[in-house]
């Protein structure tokens, strides 16, 4: 039996439907039903009959921080992919993001270490590695800075690997992927999905940073190629391609049908952004959506390298392109 965390976010429910289209015993955890809805969405950019393959799979309600309701989930279990986390850049989340990035981390490793789990494989980040000099590339040897000015969802994201690395000092046989901004198609509310979204509607300007992307496909088939594999207790970068912001941005409004943005923001224009933002949360309590972190990001330029998983499973990936490309076709076939 394969136990599958956060089914309902874009990872998740991409590698459900691999999962059970492979003809697997697959049991995944939700919590609130009405995010359902968003599997179903994902396995519907796959097939339009995709409704026996979601009933195939064995839905358990259950959450990552309740000890009682992992207890009857990890019954049967011999593989664990964790997939679940808190992804929010906001301050004021910090204490959630503790609890779920690492708390519920800890639970499902020491869940992992009580059971007859053969391998665990957790979906962690870039924001995990550190910084180089002079825009060197970043791999897996690019040691995490606790000095540097760290966002919290990164220092959270740490965490939860040191739960991971601290379970194969245990016994567990575990690998973790530190994927780039993951692509997919299915959800579009929030994540990447909401940016082709944003991008339908009229984006007018792009930022003068770099973005290290991969397509979900890619992230979930190394995913379980690393997990069926005798590979065990080390981690892999899965970036397919690292491009500039005016790039990225210009190709998905180009794959929505949509007018190509030509304003460049600069970095004092993000400064007053963030804090304009900030001011509106603060005043009126609405949801923050450009960080301080979130702004410094959007004007850095980084470079990060996958030769370590492309010579571990000889693994080549999608172009970035093609992924908008088809991405964008979908956002356009289930929008209208």
């Amino acid at each position: 039996m394969i136990l599958v965390t956060g089914g309902t976010g874009l990872v998740g429910a991409h590698l459900l439907y691999k999962l059970i289209t492979s003809g697997k015993e697959v049991r995944a955890l939700y919590r609130n039903e009405n995010k359902l809805k968003h599997t179903k969405s994902v396995f519907s950019c796959y097939t339009e009959d995709y409704k026996p393959l979601f009933n195939a799979i064995e839905w358990v309600k259950a959450d990552i921080l309740d000890i009682p309701s992992l207890t009857e989930a990890f019954k049967g279990v011999t593989q664990v992919y964790h997939c679940a986390a808190l992804v929010t850049f906001d301050p004021d989340k910090y204490q959630l993001l503790r609890r779920t990035n690492i708390e519920g981390t800890a639970n499902m490793v020491n869940f992992s270490i009580t059971n007859p789990v053969e391998k665990f494989c957790y979906v962690s980040s870039i924001a995990t590695l550190g910084s180089t000099l002079n825009n060197a590339p970043i791999n897996e040897e690019t040691a995490w800075n606790p000095e540097e000015d760290n966002n919290l969802y990164a220092i959270t994201k740490y965490g939860a690997e040191m739960e991971v690395w601290r379970g194969t000092q245990e016994g567990l046989n575990a690998v973790i992927v530190n994927p780039g901004v993951i692509l997919g198609a299915g959800i579009w509310t929030y994540g990447t999905g909401n940016l082709f979204k944003k991008a339908h509607k009229g984006l007018k300007y792009y930022t003068a940073g770099t973005v290290a992307l991969v397509d979900v496909e890619d992230v979930v088939a190394i995913m379980i190629q690393l997990t069926d594999s005798s590979i065990k207790n080390e981690n892999f970068v899965l970036v397919s391609e690292n491009l500039t912001y005016k790039t990225f941005i210009q190709a998905l409004a180009q794959a929505v049908n949509a007018k190509v943005p030509k304003k460049l923001a600069n970095k004092n224009l993000l400064h007053i952004a963030w804090r304009l933002d900030w001011l509106r949360h603060t005043l009126f309590g609405k949801k923050r959506q450009l960080t301080k972190y979130v702004s410094r990001s959007l004007d850095s330029e980084t470079n990060y390298n996958s030769d370590k998983i492309k010579m571990a499973l000889n693994y080549k990936f999608k172009a970035i392109d093609k992924s908008i490309t088809e991405i964008g076709r979908l956002y356009l076939t289930q929008s209208n």
